[in-house]
């Protein structure tokens, strides 16, 4: 029977995966930093300093998931109906956190592309202001809700019994629905602009839900196999 301190060392990164870790976190590093130097002055309080680690969190932990994720081969109609569903995910987290808005009607500006004016990770963002639809392209939001959409895509393939019992359980998954849950808690409903949708949410709350639901995407727990984890 496994026992969690021996699961945990099966699970040890090798030398190779700390090397490339170190590199790409200190490449996001002198990021930060030149757009400190560059652009915005130091942080003047925890606040902003969590601002400019955070963008770097979501895209860590979205291409940590991706390279860390595989999918077992299925049948193409299972394949078909996770891809739907997978999509649809995605589309509603994408709506619950900001990226898809109700258009702004005669108000509407078009495109618009912000790079410098926020830090790295904010920005380059693309962002279209349509009379019926808003679209705000930010690159951590965007990465970290594919790698969610992914994540369930795997979930819904792998289940093991049918499709149906995988959608069942997508439903009925508290890790599925907490960032969604947490993006309506932290939209800013009527707004359209860029600021509205990035300065005003919950910062916190938002990463904490997104490491939290993309672990437990990852790990996939169910009540016999938390059952059998003896400290």
């Amino acid at each position: 029977m496994s026992t969690l301190p021996a699961r945990l060392h099966e699970r040890r990164p090798s030398t190779r995966t700390l090397v490339y870790w170190a590199a790409v976190l200190n490449a996001q590093l002198l990021v930060v930093i030149g757009y400190v130097i560059l652009v915005s002055g130091p942080p003047r309080s925890l606040r902003g300093l969590f601002i400019l680690v955070m963008p770097w969190l979501w895209l860590d932990v979205s291409w940590w998931s991706y390279r860390n994720s595989s999918v077992s081969s299925v049948t193409s109609r299972r394949r078909v109906v996770a891809s739907l569903l997978a999509v649809g995910y995605f589309l509603v987290l994408s709506v619950a956190g900001g990226l898809l808005l109700p258009g702004i009607g005669a108000r509407a500006t078009g495109f618009r592309l912000v790079t410098y004016q926020t830090p790295p990770g904010f920005a380059p963002a693309l962002l279209y202001s349509g009379e019926r639809l808003v679209v705000n392209l930010i690159p951590y939001k965007l990465a970290g809700y594919l790698a969610l959409a992914w994540l369930v895509y795997g979930t819904l393939a792998d289940a093991s019994r049918s499709v149906g019992a995988g959608v069942l359980g997508l439903f009925s998954c508290v890790s599925c629905v907490l960032p969604v849950v947490a993006g309506v808690l932290t939209t800013v409903t009527g707004a359209a602009g860029f600021a509205a949708t990035v300065g005003q949410q919950s910062y916190l709350l938002s990463t904490t839900v997104f490491v939290a639901t993309v672990l437990l995407l990852r790990w996939r727990p169910t009540v016999s196999a938390l059952s059998r984890l003896r400290p």
